[in-house]
């Protein structure tokens, strides 16, 4: 397996806290436990000792390792889990729409980590005690395919790919309205919303206080649906709710969207037909499912590609929207 515990400090990262940067660059590794791996000695900057304070500039080597996996105390749960592909160093998932990934505060149980650990028995430990095998993540209630790792080697290889935007994720989403371009990438900083902390927002660098990190997502409008619109979506980084942010910065929210998409449906759920009504009004959450992800094997160095079908209530939805509306494919 080749070596994956180096990464090149991109442009996006000038300045930025050697600590900060490595919690960045491998999804799943927390600040503080990147903090601890500084402080044993196991991180180097172009080959010399650094510590968690060294703000890194473009092009310097950031090599490190990482601790063998602390032991859970999480307890497994035989759930539902659909394994799209499996190996012995990671697995693809489709997650369900309403699972959260891995437990945290206030969750211990019915999360997809409990899940893996009845059916997996080696989960890598990068991600600390609370995030066995999690390579990257998606939302509670976005559905869609999931790398998990078996091991550390195997997590590191496609956390640096990820680092180096060499892993693409391509999502399907049902938004209001239809964007003026047919194919658009979106370049719009991220941080959290300034005055309602469980939201985030389009957010200037370096104004209001908070981290403000790069986010970019290229849009393809597949078809236009009357008063919706079907995109495709590719992931170039990986914030907190990126597309549903993006989208609804641009006036076009993501269907079902409790969060950052209610405000602005008021003017086009009118515009719905009884058999879209009904089928958005059965809609278990966003209209949003990570339905393509391509990345290269860290064994073998193969390219490897899966797809997974939309979950059914978003399907009906797409279908009625098409009945009623004529779609007509973009592009």
């Amino acid at each position: 397996m080749p070596s994956p515990d180096r990464i090149r400090v991109p442009e996006s990262a000038q300045g930025e806290r050697l600590d900060r940067f490595l919690a960045a660059s491998i999804p799943g590794l927390s600040r503080a436990l990147a903090q601890k791996v500084i402080a044993a000695g196991e991180v180097t900057v172009d080959g010399k000792p650094a510590g968690k304070h060294e703000r890194l500039q473009v092009g310097q080597v950031v090599a490190f390792s990482l601790p063998a996996p602390t032991p859970t105390d999480i307890p497994p749960e035989d759930l539902p889990l659909d394994i799209v592909y499996e190996d012995q160093d990671l697995l693809v998932v489709n997650k369900p729409r309403g699972m959260v990934v891995h437990p945290g505060a206030g969750r211990r149980t019915g999360t997809l980590v409990n899940a893996l650990l009845a059916r997996v028995t080696d989960l890598s430990g990068v991600g600390g005690r609370l995030r066995p095998g999690i390579v990257h993540r998606l939302d509670k209630d976005t559905s869609g395919l999931l790398l998990v790792a078996k091991n550390d080697l195997a997590h590191l290889s496609l956390a640096a790919q990820i680092a180096r935007r060499e892993v693409e994720r391509r999502y399907l989403a049902l938004v209001w309205g239809t964007p003026e371009e047919s194919h658009f990438t979106i370049e719009a900083a991220i941080g959290r919303h300034p005055r309602e902390r469980t939201r985030m927002a389009v957010r200037e660098p370096g104004r209001g206080g908070g981290r403000v990190r790069a986010a970019t997502t290229e849009v393809w409008v597949r078809e236009t649906l009357g008063p919706a619109s079907l995109l495709e979506a590719r992931l170039a980084t990986g914030r907190t709710h990126q597309i549903r942010v993006h989208m609804a910065h641009l006036g076009h929210p993501v269907l079902g969207d409790p969060t950052y998409g209610s405000k602005r449906a008021g003017r086009f759920t009118p515009l719905l037909g009884p058999q879209a009504a009904r089928a958005l009004a059965g809609l278990q959450g966003q209209a949003l499912h990570a339905w393509s992800l391509t990345f290269t094997h860290p064994r073998t160095g193969e390219r490897m590609h899966f797809e997974a079908p939309p979950p059914e209530d978003m399907q009906r939805l797409l279908e009625a929207l098409r009945a009623e509306a004529g779609g007509q494919k973009k592009g």
